[in-house]
């Protein structure tokens, strides 16, 4: 089974989790000081959160041999932001429990599975692709603000797929850090606070308003964006997802690390592409390392989570942006080409990927089940 492993899983897992702390670590920060957490509890909020995705990612991805990366709730940590303002600490603890509970039921009674298996291939696709659109396109967006950097990321990678598609990706990242480092555009490093995090219990209280008016939201949203997004990822790049499993183990995590600010773990999309994807390996079959790795990534983070927001804060958001869109260009373009493969499913799968590129959100339901429900209608209007 160890002969399995190779550089690329190693190189997958550690991108995976650098974009995702990249693109969430400062909300999750930013949650945790508006529930009025300390700084030694906010910190404390990045070690269960970390630890919980290690755990989760190596225990689902090594059991069911299947790329499962898990992440936290990153639109759940955008809702905090907005909705924690004015709740005690003890009682968002409350409402993250019960989050957690939430999560496990659907697990635990495999409905959130027997839905998921209904919806087909190609909106599956589609909807990954429309999920991973703006990636790609932020790759092109950030060239004015960093034109010389994006550039020389660029064009290694691509030339990097004409003559050694596999190490591309880990070629871009060493241009991208060469370049930011020589020409000094790290900053802020000296106020980088290098100590290891320690658990910090926060008792809970349980209110009804509080339990209705953030727990319930957290877990919708945490299900309608994260978890959705991720089955149709692992759908998307030939995985069968095992669901309910994800889901009982992510949702039992959440509920035993909730107290120590682990609010919502869930299923991984964005950066669960780059462990699932052709970047992470030639064989399928063995791709299930790249989360292991991925998951030895977590663990390291979490003990330093101060210093791993201060250095996302002082690098360049051009050297992560682009990172992540060009490691995800290949599984965008394969599933968009799955997606339109039929001709008979082509109009429902391009209203799929159109609605969940778009990032609409009506009334808290996230623009990727929006798609499905979209593309879904006009499907069985074809089909019938």
């Amino acid at each position: 089974m160890l002969a399995q492993i190779r550089i690329s899983h190693v190189i997958a897992g550690i991108i995976a989790v650098l974009v995702g702390y990249a693109g969430s670590a400062a909300i999750i920060f930013q949650a945790s000081e508006t529930a009025g957490a300390t700084p030694a509890q906010a910190t404390s909020w990045m070690l269960a959160l970390g630890v919980g995705c290690a755990i989760s990612s190596a225990y689902l991805s090594l059991k069911h041999k299947v790329p499962v990366l898990t992440a936290w709730s990153t639109p759940g940590a955008a809702l905090l932001v907005t909705a924690l303002p004015g709740t005690p600490l003890a009682e968002a603890t409350g409402a993250f429990i019960f989050c957690g509970a939430l999560l496990f039921l659907t697990g635990v009674t495999g409905l959130f599975e027997r839905l998921a298996m209904l919806i087909p291939d190609a909106l599956a696709n589609a909807m990954l692709a429309g999920v991973l659109f703006q990636f790609g396109v932020n790759v092109f967006a950030v060239l004015p603000d960093a034109p010389a950097l994006s550039m020389s990321m660029a064009l290694t990678y691509f030339v990097a797929r004409r003559y050694t598609p596999r190490a591309a990706v880990p070629l871009v990242l060493m241009v991208g850090v060469l370049w930011v480092g020589a020409t000094g555009e790290f900053g802020g490093g000296a106020d980088i606070d290098i100590s290891m995090a320690r658990p910090e219990w926060v008792s809970p209280t349980f209110s009804l308003a509080t339990l209705i008016g953030i727990g319930v939201p957290l877990y919708i949203v945490t299900m309608s964006s994260q978890n959705m997004a991720g089955v149709a990822v692992l759908r998307g790049v030939g995985y069968t997802p095992p669901i309910s499993s994800a889901l009982s183990v992510t949702g039992a995590l959440s509920l035993l690390l909730a107290p120590f600010g682990g609010f919502a773990l869930n299923l991984a999309a964005i950066t669960a592409a780059i462990c699932a994807g052709e970047e992470a390996g030639a064989d399928p079959k063995a791709r299930y390392w790249a989360p292991v790795f991925a998951s030895l990534m977590y663990l390291l983070f979490a003990l330093f989570g101060a210093a791993v927001i201060g250095f996302f804060l002082a690098a360049p958001e051009a050297l992560i942006v682009v990172l992540a869109g060009l490691a995800l260009l290949p599984t965008i373009t394969t599933s968009l080409s799955a997606a339109l493969q039929e001709q008979s499913s082509r109009e429902a799968a391009i209203v799929t990927f159109l609605v969940a590129a778009s990032g609409v959100n009506v009334v808290g339901i996230a623009a990727p089940v929006l798609g499905l429900v979209a593309g879904g209608g006009v499907w069985m209007v074809r089909k019938r």
